[in-house]
């Protein structure tokens, strides 16, 4: 038996003999008082691997020098301040202690936990004190059981600081090139190259010859479909090597980077029910060119097209546009979801999903790639629908109380249907942030600036202490878990997936439903039920066939008298 995060210890570059010498080569079990999990995180790819295994050895030291065993290194590439952005690792890692797996959480430092201030950091050892859990800084020498609240606070509100600043500094930084008329990074368009250090595109050798005849093909007022499908039928693939698509062609088309400018690009924004705000980690598409002082685009080196020959290609496309409609319109907004199962249900023959074709789903590379890359397949919208209904009920109605599958359609199904609630849930959770912060200035105010009277002190604490208390209570009554019961009687699910409409169909089935594969006919005309024709793949489908068909096997070897 084998421990549950080897291949992340060994993805790290750890050999076997290392990780015996570590204590991390036998599953550590025994009492949860003797063990600890550890949170091992890094917030981008460029960051060294031996850095992080250096992390994983202090740690580790640590750990024996306080007498307990690492149960399990979690390990995570994800920024630790944004609060949109969710550390399914961390999250687990957190849960893990909390429900008395082990009693300590070991960090290399408090700002590889979070870079979230102390209303996360506060929060968490509010709940470790509840269950006789520590916390422990290793760099920092730093163990919430030996009262280090206060320096745990100030470090990470500084490591909330510190996010802001290199947010900062980067984007300055981002901003002087593009001025400069140097390439900002990211992935160079098709048919453009950026040698490194020179921070300008040139024309790619192997792709700018067909990089053009795409911008001549879209000059004719070919269609980006007709594009795609004559490129894979001569056997033409993209830079990753798959099918060119319509939409990639729109998108090269509509990049200022192939016409060799300086792209401003749009940020991603979320708007809440409330018309909250959060600017999200993510870009729009396409983009326009970065204006010079002298009202002309600046030029960060070759492109494929010239400012005039894209200018030209998106006139055409706007020629062909609808406003209002799926043709051409940039300006709809997000689309309303149309069908239940449009990228859940798979073609068998590609793989690919599926999508709304009028009264059927067909296959969306047969649609956007042509028959060149796959035959496609097509079925009726309705009786998909009703089979997966089907499905998906006696698929719950199977499952025990405790699965997390359950749990995941409680939460979706929440958040749908009680949007208030959940808004309200991240209201909440951001005057806590700013209440902590504010305690936290109030006593650096105090005890280090010494310029402020005890009795004053006194009475903003008291009034701080309250307001955090009452925000901390409201938190844990939002957090609380939905009502299971209607998942557990067969009468109510079936009541719930009809009253959800088509948004809330989707949000149910997709808790629980990874994808479901629909076969091919037999012949034409065959009357196989669509039922049987459905292969769903479950999120709690965790178990392999395979192994466990060789562990039966190995069992049953193991279990044959010796001849």
């Amino acid at each position: 038996m084998e421990r549950d995060d080897l291949p992340t210890l060994r993805a790290l570059g750890f050999k076997d003999e290392e990780l015996r010498a570590l204590g991390l080569w036998e599953p550590a079990t025994g009492d949860p008082a003797s063990l600890a999990d550890a949170y091992i995180r890094r917030s981008k790819k460029r960051d060294d691997l031996a850095t992080l295994r250096a992390h994983v050895r202090d740690v580790c030291r640590a750990a024996a020098a306080d007498g307990v065993r690492i149960r399990r290194i979690w390990f995570e590439q994800l920024s630790a301040s944004k609060a949109y952005v969710r550390r399914e690792e961390f999250d687990n890692c957190i849960r893990a202690v909390l429900v008395g797996l082990s009693k300590a959480l070991y960090v290399w430092k408090t700002d590889r936990l979070s870079r979230r201030g102390m209303g996360q950091v506060g929060l968490l050892l509010d709940d470790f004190d509840k269950r006789s859990a520590r916390l422990v800084s290793v760099t920092e020498g730093l163990d919430s059981s030996k009262g280090s609240r206060m320096v745990f606070a100030i470090l990470s509100e500084r490591a909330r600081e510190e996010a802001k600043d290199i947010a900062l500094r980067t984007k300055a930084g981002g901003d002087a090139h593009k001025r400069e008329g140097r390439w900002p990074g990211g992935v160079v368009p098709y048919g453009l190259r950026c040698p490194k250090g020179t921070g300008k595109l040139e024309h790619d050798p192997a792709e700018y010859p067909t990089a053009r005849r795409i911008a001549e093909a879209l000059l004719d007022g070919k269609t980006p479909a007709a594009i795609a499908e004559e490129l894979n039928s001569k056997r033409v693939r993209t830079r990753k090597g798959k099918q060119w698509r319509a939409q990639t062609v729109i998108h090269l088309a509509q990049s200022p980077s192939w016409a060799g400018l300086v792209p401003v690009r749009e940020r991603a924004v979320k708007v809440y029910e409330d018309g909250t705000r959060e600017t999200l980690d993510k870009w729009h598409r396409g983009g326009t060119p970065l204006m010079g002082p002298d009202g002309h685009p600046i030029q960060c080196g070759q492109g494929v097209v010239t400012f005039a020959e894209r200018e030209a290609i998106l006139a055409k496309f706007a020629a062909r546009s609808r406003p209002g409609t799926a043709i051409g319109d940039r300006t709809r907004g997000k689309r309303k979801a149309a069908t239940i199962l449009t990228g859940v249900l798979r073609c068998p023959r590609c793989k690919g999903p599926m999508g709304n074709g009028g009264r059927n789903y067909r296959c969306l590379a047969r649609i956007n790639q042509g028959p060149s890359v796959c035959k496609g397949i097509a079925t009726l919208r309705e009786r998909a629908d009703e089979a997966v209904a089907v499905l998906w009920i006696n698929h719950v109605l199977a499952l025990p109380p405790e699965s997390p599958t359950i749990h995941a359609i409680a939460r979706r199904w929440l958040s749908y249907n009680d949007p208030a609630k959940e808004t309200r849930k991240r209201g909440v959770s951001a005057a806590l942030d700013n209440a902590a912060a504010r305690e936290l200035r109030l006593q650096k105010e105090f005890f280090i600036g010494g310029s402020m009277a005890e009795a004053q002190y006194e009475s903003l604490r008291a009034e701080l202490s309250a307001q955090i208390a009452g925000l901390k209570a409201e938190l844990a009554e939002l957090s609380q878990e939905a009502d299971l019961t209607p998942l557990m009687d067969p009468f109510s699910l079936a009541e719930m997936w009809e009253d959800a409409g088509i948004d809330g169909q989707r949000a149910l089935l997709q808790a629980a439903l990874k994808r479901v594969t629909l076969s091919a006919p037999k012949s034409v005309g065959d009357r196989t039920p669509i039922l049987d024709r459905l292969e769903p793949e479950w999120h709690d489908d965790s178990m392999n066939p395979a192994v466990e068909a060789a562990w039966d096997g190995w069992e049953a070897r193991r279990s044959q008298p010796a001849v």
